[in-house]
């Protein structure tokens, strides 16, 4: 019983943190546009270089 008293809290911290890093995701736009770097990739002019 010990044991579980140790790990339910843990894992409830690190849902509710997971949960909260989701969510800090969504409003700094990291997923406004999942479709276009796809679609970006398989264009022909494409180009592996690193702009400078």
């Amino acid at each position: 019983m010990g044991v579980l008293g140790i790990l339910i809290p843990v894992s409830l911290l690190l849902g509710l943190a997971g949960l909260g890093a989701f969510f800090w995701m969504l409003r700094r736009g990291q997923f406004e546009d999942p479709k276009g770097n796809a679609h970006r990739i398989l264009r022909d002019d494409y180009d592996d270089t690193p702009k400078t």
